[in-house]
């Protein structure tokens, strides 16, 4: 399967392991990346705040530029940032609304030779997993069961509501599909009240407390539910809970010691990677230093 591979903008900065990791990954799932470089930010729903026009001309532009590549041969577009596919998905849906806004948004990228068509797949990386390359098929190719592994899944806002625009329905549970996933790896799925709730990332610059400690009941609720790990599509939530961990076990008084995964290293993980191919020394609470991921955890990699 070939994708028109959008990565979105914190894992070429903030969190390159997981824009490394989704490299080393693919290629076991024989998805073929061919990676928008040239796209810019979704806007994160911030900049449509402020500039409807604006935050949907800059995706028009990177749908645009994805449908050149579907044109060449991609099946779709695939996003490896739940936060990109929730605002990627509300400016679609204005887009593919009116023939005459799209119109005039296509008025703006005609100096690129570019334009947007309505209607584009575009799904997010877990998405793909189980709709596009299977969950029986996913299964076959692991090599290293995380069993014993007690994972946390952590959706994060974006990627699970508006139900209707995410597109969760019966026959296919979005809000489902991490656990769905952590399972078909081998791993144990730990229920936790925060799952589905915000991080706290977005109100991280303006009430920084109050977003710590957001996150704070979310790693300690999933600790006392005995998690060995956090595991999230989204690089923003990984942002405030990995990275700002630090600042939120001063915050409510509390060594959490919780690794958060990208969700593409624990499918590297299983899928025979080792520790190092997917990253997992450049987080803020190293996952290697709290978890045995060779040997007491996931073990070894099957002949």
């Amino acid at each position: 399967m070939k994708v028109a591979y959008w990565p979105g903008c914190v894992s070429r900065g903030f969190t390159p392991e997981l824009h490394g990791s989704v490299a080393a990954v693919a290629p076991l799932l024989d998805i073929e990346l061919v990676e928008l470089d040239r796209a810019n930010c979704c806007g994160a729903g911030v900049i449509a705040e402020h500039n409807q026009e604006l935050a949907d001309t800059l995706n028009a532009r990177t749908f645009a530029l994805a449908q050149k590549e579907i044109a060449e041969g991609a099946d779709m577009m695939m996003n490896i940032c739940s936060t990109c596919q929730g605002a990627q998905s509300e400016c679609q849906e204005r887009l593919d609304a009116s023939a005459e806004y799209r119109d005039e948004i296509n008025t703006h990228l005609e100096a690129e030779g570019l334009e947007y068509q309505r209607g584009i797949t575009n799904k997010n990386f877990l998405w793909m997993l189980v709709e596009e390359i299977g969950l029986d098929e996913l299964a076959k190719k692991v090599k290293r069961p995380l069993t014993n592994l007690r994972v946390g899944p952590f959706y994060g806002c974006y990627i699970v509501r508006p139900v209707e625009r995410i597109g969760i329905t019966e026959e296919n549970p979005r809000d489902r599909y991490l656990e769905r996933v952590i399972e078909t790896l081998g791993g144990t799925v730990v229920e936790y009240a925060g799952s589905q709730k915000c991080c706290g990332f977005p109100i991280s610059l303006m009430q920084k407390d109050t977003s710590m400690r957001m996150a704070g009941q979310h790693l300690g609720d999933a600790k006392d539910a005995q998690a060995d790990c956090l595991v999230t599509p989204c690089p923003l939530c990984h942002l405030n809970l990995d990275m700002q961990q630090p600042v939120i076990d001063r915050t409510i008084g509390r060594n959490l010691e919780m690794p958060v995964l990208h969700l593409p290293q624990m499918v590297g993980l299983a899928l025979g990677l080792d520790p190092k191919q997917v990253g997992l020394g450049k987080h803020v609470v190293k996952p290697t230093a709290v978890i045995d991921w060779s040997t007491s955890v996931v073990g070894a990699v099957a002949a």
